[in-house]
């Protein structure tokens, strides 16, 4: 099984990275920072001595790196089998006050790394008439909220994408599945006054991933929304 993995480096990137090659994945990673893709591609080369994991350092939020990047796997692997577009950022404000030109910044990291890098890599799962993309969308895809500003604007954007990539790859055999997390510890929240439960573990949403991967055939999960049991912050 082949996987590529957006963003895998730290939070729910690297928790979906080690989920899929516990089940004998061979996995593709990218990330801005070499020394966290050589770091976390020792550490699992050490724990998981039989699969492969790809690292090249990619800026997801440029069209030409996000397809140098599926040129790298193409060279490499012939088919795809899985691919999660988890790669974003989150810059916090409203509208009206936030910086010029953060609404570009969040559409071209959350939304269009994912439109190119899927356009890109079809052509190895569509011959096989299999697949699956899972797109880390967000509970910001539902609802706006306080604060939320372009970042929610560019996951409500994922999420259409995701319903229309659903909609033209149903009779492909191509399934695809919207993630919605709701608030998940990861190193942005390092430093917050918060007890650990409040929020989810990261290996929550990669076994969720992993869970509607290993569906059969006939059936796909379209959506996950996920929320901390005590609900939304």
């Amino acid at each position: 099984m082949k996987v590529i993995i957006t963003g895998a480096t730290k939070g729910i990137g690297a928790a979906t990275l080690k989920a899929f090659l516990a089940i004998g994945a061979d996995v593709a990673i990218n990330a801005r920072n070499e020394a966290d893709l050589k770091a976390i591609q020792t550490t699992c080369k050490k724990e998981f001595p039989n699969q492969e994991v790809l690292i090249k350092v990619t800026d997801m939020s440029k069209k030409e790196a996000v397809l140098e990047f599926a040129e790298f796997v193409k060279k490499t692997w012939k088919q795809v089998d899985v691919l999660v577009n988890n790669a974003g950022v989150f810059l916090p404000g409203e509208i009206t006050k936030e910086e010029d030109g953060t609404l570009e910044s969040q559409i071209e990291t959350n939304l269009y790394s994912a439109y190119h890098l899927t356009r890109a890599i079809l052509p190895l799962m569509k011959p096989k008439k299999s697949g699956h993309i899972f797109n880390l969308c967000s509970v910001a895809s539902l609802i706006a909220y306080p604060n939320g500003g372009s970042y929610s604007i560019s996951k409500f954007a994922l999420l259409g994408f995701t319903k229309v990539l659903r909609a033209e790859l149903m009779e492909s055999g191509i399934k695809v599945t919207a993630i919605m997390p709701g608030a998940t510890w990861s190193a942005s929240w390092e430093g917050v006054d918060l007890p650990k439960e409040r929020l989810m573990a990261a290996k929550d949403i990669a076994d969720a991933i992993v869970g509607a991967y290993n569906l059969g055939p006939s059936a796909v999960v379209e959506e996950i929304i996920l929320r901390p049991q005590l609900g939304d912050l």
